[in-house]
């Protein structure tokens, strides 16, 4: 008889081997496998007391944390919906997301209740809020007294197919509404087994819970690393010095972030120089890091640096760059490279890179083609969105976006978002590698390239550079850095120096923002953003 693909597998593998091993860490909390699991019935039973049936939505909003992490099975056991909403959206946000994914209960972390309780009165489905460490002011239910009243013995489970959609991820939406992705129990339980696989995961691990939970589901790692019966820190805090602390503390062994995250614990690192005596792994997905990373990461920290790259309609993660058994004889500096591409397909997934007319690309590293999926991850659709679906989900693959090159090895290297493509005198110019060149810079902390209008070549690169402390550097001498270390027509052609860069919660770089922040600066006519 065939076992259906449902995620609560995992919490009951996790229970059954590792049942009494102290194992999830979060708020002062800790918390055995069986303690997981009872609380998680616990949930289960009070979700059922509030009429929440199979197919409702149960939407999130908190931080990294305990009440999280059993949110997923909690509502999984009634055939609920999980609907984790990003933590850095505006109430209006809020508003347009729970309302279209028609959610039942808002379980919100009492740090975050000041962007829900403006907006109450506009959430049309919502019937009960629940408020996680709830103050004496907050005129809501409080989720522990809550928890408490309702049994911990085993709950009877909803029957569920593994094409149920299990969670409703609402992507940020660069340019209208967000839409909602669905993935279902079989996307993510099959996702699970690949990305466990590839990421060598095994009951010695430590997770550091750095990238959000609500980030496609921390990139499904609630999943694969329960199922494995690995230890879990849930930190609602990412600070380097936080993540520094986490990572001695529980002598944590694994850590998931963006780039940026990572650019900040390096700086911590430059500061401190921390040295840990167990091996630490970690994940970068999000965007192409430059080289230079690899090699700081890698020789000077002595963690391991492994890149993925995935999105969120296709559970996510679809490829990985680690060095193949037959090319570790490579040179360091070649192997480094190879770490900072997006890498080859993970099993379970097919990985193309098409031209527009539909055929893959050379094999060259140069030509440019959009990154296409195939896989046991991608996305069921998007909720109430039928014209959406169809035009990312052409024939059986799904159209990233995403714009890359595929090397002698067949190595993908995403070169930017095809709305971030730099066409400079009809030539294809990549922003992410000029980033890279940028990065090799002593002075630059971080650096984002984005086009700007040209008299002469239709539009040229345009850098934003975030300067490290005590360190300066002038335009002329950025942009003859650029020219020295790559070709002339793919050289910046102007610098604007700011203070920060605008980011997504997982940490990705806002270029969209940047480019409207540009304008309005341009028409300052000062030079400066405009804050």
């Amino acid at each position: 008889m065939n076992v259906p693909l449902i995620l609560t597998q995992f919490l009951d593998r996790a229970v059954r081997l590792y049942g009494e091993k102290e194992a999830i860490y979060g708020d002062n909390k800790v918390l055995t496998y069986n303690q997981l699991n009872d609380r998680v019935n616990q949930l289960s039973y009070g979700l059922k007391s509030l009429g929440v049936q199979k197919g409702d939505r149960i939407a999130y909003l908190a931080p990294n944390s305990v009440e999280m992490l059993e949110g997923f099975y909690g509502v999984f056991q009634l055939g609920g919906i999980m609907v984790p909403l990003n933590i850095r959206l505006m109430p209006a946000d809020y508003v347009f997301i729970l309302n279209h994914s028609e959610s039942k209960v808002l379980f919100v972390d009492q740090g975050l209740y000041q962007l829900i309780e403006p907006v109450k009165d506009q959430l049309s489905t919502v019937e009960k809020i629940i408020v996680h460490y709830k103050d004496e002011e907050t005129n809501e239910t409080g989720y522990d007294s809550w928890l408490q009243s309702f049994p911990s013995k085993e709950f009877t489970r909803e029957p569920l197919e593994e094409n149920d959609v299990c969670s409703l991820l609402y992507t940020s939406g660069t340019t209208g509404n967000p839409k909602g992705v669905m993935l279902t129990h079989r996307n993510n339980y099959l996702h699970a087994l690949s990305t466990m696989h590839h990421l060598r995961v095994s009951d010695k691990d430590t997770l550091i819970h750095v990238l959000p939970m609500f980030h496609v589901n921390g990139w499904g790692s609630p999943f694969y690393y329960t199922a494995n019966g690995a230890a879990q820190v849930c930190l609602r805090k990412t600070t380097p010095e936080v993540i520094f602390n986490a990572l001695k503390k529980y002598e944590a062994s694994v850590i998931h972030m963006a780039p940026t995250v990572l650019n900040s614990l390096m700086q911590f690192y430059d500061q401190h120089q921390t040295k840990f005596k167990h091996s630490i792994r970690i994940v970068i997905a999000g965007s192409a890091p430059p080289p230079a990373f690899v090699t700081k990461v890698e020789e000077e920290m002595g963690w391991e640096f492994i890149q993925v790259y995935g999105m969120t309609e296709s559970s996510p993660l679809s490829t990985i760059s680690t060095i193949r058994s037959h090319l570790e004889e490579l040179p360091n500096k070649e192997k480094y490279r190879m770490k900072a591409k997006a890498g080859y397909q993970m099993i379970g997934a097919e990985v193309r890179v098409i031209n527009e007319r539909g055929v893959e690309v050379e094999k060259n590293g140069n030509d440019i083609g959009e990154v296409v999926v195939r896989s046991n991850g991608v996305m069921k659709g998007y909720w109430k969105n039928e014209e959406a679906t169809a035009e990312a989900i052409r024939d059986g693959w799904l159209h990233t976006g995403d714009m890359g090159t595929v090397d002698s090895l067949g190595n993908v290297d995403i070169v930017d978002r095809k709305k971030d493509i730099i066409i400079s005198g009809g030539e294809n110019i990549s922003s992410i590698e000029i980033e890279g060149v940028l990065y090799e810079h002593p002075a630059v902390l971080e650096a984002a390239v984005i086009a700007v209008p040209h008299d002469k070549w239709g539009e040229t690169p345009h850098a934003l550079v975030v300067l490290r402390q005590e360190h300066t550097v002038t335009e002329e001498k950025l942009i003859a850095f650029t020219r020295e270390n790559m070709a002339h027509f793919k050289a910046i052609t102007g610098v604007t120096f700011t203070d920060e860069l605008p980011k997504t919660a997982s940490g990705k770089i806002q270029k969209i923002h940047l480019r409207k922040r540009y304008w309005e600066a341009e028409g300052n006519h000062d030079g400066r953003f405009v804050n």
